[in-house]
């Protein structure tokens, strides 16, 4: 299914981008990944025959520093997965310069810098998928996390922008929309309380947490040939929670 493509994965250390990269894996894919634990990014990609660069997504020459990378490695960059981002949770009131600055920084900013960084690539060999992270967050009000959400949705739509302007190149570029996911952000937003975990469960329409593997097979599914005709697209993988 991803049989001998080339896949960037940013934040590829934990939670979604962990699973994206083992299950892109198991499908052939071969993998470039990133992220700021060198430990364990070397550790994955041993386990998974991959390579790791140790970057600050954040920092201004890092998607320069991975396309070329990429061209280093394997000559040509498939596939690229926007995953990285932070959360700081707060309202219009009580969010912070620094937190609303770091928040767009690297959710939305970071996604932009190395897109365009690549997408040149992409364009060069005839095509190529790029799939970005975004949040369910995106398509409806955030509770509490004014910054976050309007980073995701900022996301959003340089989605649908570059989808647009990149169509007739071959290039496409879809987004998924992950809602309360178990990953180490939700329990440190959760302060580990598994009361409060159970009760963000409970909320959902499906009645549970979704899994980084969740979001993992719907990212596989739009950076796959079997999304050829799909560009563009938000993807919610929130167990219904934006249809309510």
């Amino acid at each position: 299914m991803l049989d001998g493509k080339i896949a960037l994965i940013t934040g590829a250390t934990a939670g979604i981008g962990k699973a994206t990269a083992r299950l892109f894996a198991t499908r052939g894919a071969r993998l470039l990944l990133t992220g700021r634990n060198s430990a364990t990014g070397l550790a994955l990609a041993a386990e998974l025959g991959g390579d790791f660069l140790a970057a600050d997504i954040a920092a201004a020459d890092t998607p320069d520093r991975l396309a070329s990378w990429a061209m280093e490695r394997h000559g040509r960059l498939d596939i690229l997965v926007n995953n990285a981002g932070i959360l700081f949770k707060g309202d219009a009131a009580h969010c912070t310069d620094e937190e609303w600055d770091k928040t767009m920084l690297v959710n939305a900013t970071s996604v932009f810098r190395l897109s365009r960084a690549v997408v040149a690539l992409m364009i060069a060999r005839g095509g190529g998928a790029i799939v970005n992270v975004a949040s369910d967050w995106g398509l409806i009000g955030a509770d509490g996390a004014v910054a976050y959400g309007a980073s995701k949705g900022a996301v959003l739509q340089l989605t649908r922008s570059m989808a647009n302007d990149h169509a007739r190149q071959g290039v496409r570029v879809n987004a998924v929309c992950p809602g309360d996911t178990d990953t180490t952000m939700l329990r440190r937003e959760a302060q580990n309380n598994p009361a409060r975990l159970a009760e963000m469960a409970a909320a959902i329409p499906l009645g549970r947490l979704g899994r980084p593997e969740d979001v993992a097979a719907a990212i596989a599914f739009l950076a796959s040939d079997d999304a050829a005709f799909i560009t563009g697209a938000a993807l919610p993988v929130d167990g219904g929670n934006s249809a309510v």
